[in-house]
């Protein structure tokens, strides 16, 4: 693998984001590599998995790789993409999956981030969720992890302005379980992640299911459902899409219209 590394130790597996060179960037290839990586654990009966990046580089992932969305005739977020998959694969994973965070966090890795069961991190970290800054219609799949997590009210604000929200309002909102000095995070995670390991992996998995199926017990009638897709598809084949995703690669502000 190129993007990604993983270590098992006491039951835990270590999951390393690995391509600084990008900070990150949510490429096809890492996603996929992390999609093997889950199935692989899965397939050792690894009862938790914590994703984390090489520490000190300031940010934990830029989010979507800009360059490819760009070259994309389809949508990023459809149900078959690697993004997607990935998310479902957190969520179906037998046993927990925790965040460790030392840095920012930018786009679909905060969504990386919020699916996940579990989130510490350092006063470094940050967490933001941008789409909005390149004219991407988020999915409702997508927008219902961040309800689930932090509720409506900061789940609109975290869509809305697309800024990031540090380390101390992360915790005050819920984003955080747990806010711990950088020297202390990696060992505070491998405890809190080891003590979960020694409990009974059946037990674990069979809740970790419960709250996978309780929080998405919000029911849509088809209308509503029809209504959600048109609405990202107008805004996904939208002017405003390709000026946004073309900003981003000029380096420059873009300049929306509406339309």
């Amino acid at each position: 693998m190129n993007y990604v590394s993983c270590e098992v130790k006491d039951k835990v597996g270590w999951v390393t984001f690995s391509n600084p060179a990008k900070r990150n960037a949510l490429s096809p290839d890492l996603l996929n590599e992390l999609i093997e990586t889950l199935d692989r654990l899965k397939g050792e009966e690894i009862p938790v998995v914590i994703f984390r990046t090489e520490g000190g580089k300031g940010v934990w992932s830029a989010g979507f790789d800009i360059n490819v969305i760009g070259q994309q005739a389809h949508d990023p977020l459809s149900y078959d993409s690697p993004m997607e998959q990935l998310l479902r694969s957190i969520q179906h994973y037998p046993g927990p999956v925790i965040c460790m965070v030392d840095g920012s966090v930018w786009g679909g890795a905060c969504d990386i981030a919020v699916t996940c069961d579990l989130i510490i991190g350092d006063e470094n970290c940050s967490f933001a969720i941008t789409p909005v800054k390149i004219g991407l219609p988020y999915n409702a799949s997508g927008i219902l992890h961040f309800i689930n997590r932090v509720g409506l009210n900061i789940a609109k604000e975290m869509f809305f302005t697309a800024r990031p929200i540090k380390a101390d309002r992360a915790l005050q909102v819920g984003l955080l379980n747990h806010l711990v000095p950088a020297r202390e995070l990696e060992a505070f995670t491998a405890d809190m992640a080891g003590k979960i390991a020694a409990y009974s992996t059946l037990t674990i998995s069979v809740i970790k299911e419960q709250f996978r199926i309780l929080s998405n017990a919000h029911p849509i009638n088809p209308d509503g459902f029809e209504r959600i897709l048109g609405l990202r598809r107008r805004a996904y084949k939208s002017k405003d899409y390709q000026e946004g995703v073309r900003a981003f690669l000029e380096k420059r502000k873009p300049k929306f219209t509406g339309k």
